[in-house]
């Protein structure tokens, strides 16, 4: 099953974003044309703003970032291979180059000849100065903030580690004791055991942010609930109400697994009698709807593992579908419901 992670396509460490992305031409644009403003304020004054000049400056304020966007869209891939001081300085003399030239061009054309003259000079310096100045301004912000957003990635990876190193060295004394005990009267099944243990395991290894068809996620689910049945045997059903959703739709890996892990260890072990966990999966509207419910145990029990698994589930899901995820925790006396939704992109 191919896997894929959606941060090796895009962050290779550079701070410039990628202004190929439609999404990144309006502030970009909106910024040129502050600039715009602060030359004219610069030139005329607040009281005596000149609106016809503003005219011509926004039209090359325009003719610098568009042009200018499209460069550092092009060259970005071998900036991002230089070193981060020397890339930005390239990128940095760029624009402001391509702000001279604009500028040298929009002077002549309106002084209809080829020479600047004195004063077609210094209006040349002080747009340079101001490009100069706001472009160090935009670029040292985005590259606070792409340090930030490495930091918080850094931190959610740590998390998310901490959150499998807890879980699975308890799961696995409990598998090998089952598979153990397996192998002198049922070594078939202790075959499967081992077999459904080292996907789960394999699963368990990969790197933080891994998507997978929503197809893969439920195999490694229904390995992870045999296992377990061969523990709680009747005591564990499951309902699968999966109907007709597309099979290729993205997950995050473990996602869908460690709610069916604390339905289990919060929810089914505890009871005498065990219970049925549901899982219903919708798709519709681009939106992808998760619900894991089973019943309450009447025994008290340990919930902050349960709160952490769904604290890192929503962080992940954050991480690669931004702020449009839902993830709902409800629990009354006899059900406790879990609610997952996010939105997904360019899938049929």
């Amino acid at each position: 099953m191919r896997e894929t992670s959606r941060s090796d396509t895009h962050d290779d460490g550079f701070f410039l974003p990628d202004l190929c992305a439609t999404q990144q031409l309006l502030p970009l644009l909106i910024v040129s044309q502050l600039v715009a403003i602060l030359i004219v304020l610069v030139r005329s004054g607040l009281t005596g703003f000149d609106w016809e000049n503003f005219g011509l400056v926004s039209f090359a304020a325009v003719w610098v970032a568009v042009p200018g966007a499209y460069l550092l869209c092009r060259l970005r891939p071998r900036l991002a291979r230089l070193p981060v001081a020397t890339g930005a300085a390239t990128a940095y003399l760029l624009v402001l180059l391509l702000t001279a030239l604009v500028s040298a061009a929009g002077l002549m054309f309106a002084q209809q000849g080829l020479s600047l003259g004195v004063t077609g000079i210094e209006t040349l310096a002080v747009n340079v100065l101001i490009a100069a100045i706001v472009t160090g301004i935009m670029f040292r912000y985005l590259y606070l903030q792409q340090r930030l957003n490495m930091q918080q990635q850094a931190e959610l990876r740590a998390r998310l580690d901490a959150l499998q190193a807890r879980i699975h060295p308890h799961f696995l004394f409990n598998s090998m004791n089952i598979i153990a005990s397996l192998i002198p009267t049922r070594p078939q099944a202790a075959e499967q055991a081992v077999e459904d243990l080292s996907e789960l395991f394999r699963a368990s290894l990969a790197r933080a942010g891994t998507e997978v068809t929503l197809a893969h996620e439920l195999d490694l689910c229904r390995r992870y609930l045999a296992l377990e049945s061969l523990r709680l045997g009747e005591r564990l059903k499951v309902d699968w109400k999966v109907g007709d959703v597309p099979e290729q739709l993205p997950i995050p890996l473990l996602t869908l697994q460690p709610l069916l892990e604390n339905a289990v260890v919060h929810g089914i072990q505890p009871r005498v009698d065990g219970g049925v966990i549901t899982v219903a999966i919708q798709y519709h509207f681009g939106r992808i709807d998760i619900l894991v419910s089973n019943p309450v145990s009447d025994v008290p029990h340990q919930q902050g593992g349960n709160r952490m698994a769904l604290d890192n589930i929503r962080d992940r899901l954050r991480n690669l579908y931004g702020d449009d995820v839902r993830l709902d925790f409800n629990k009354d006396d006899t059900l406790a419901v879990v609610h997952v939704s996010y939105p997904v992109r360019g899938v049929a």
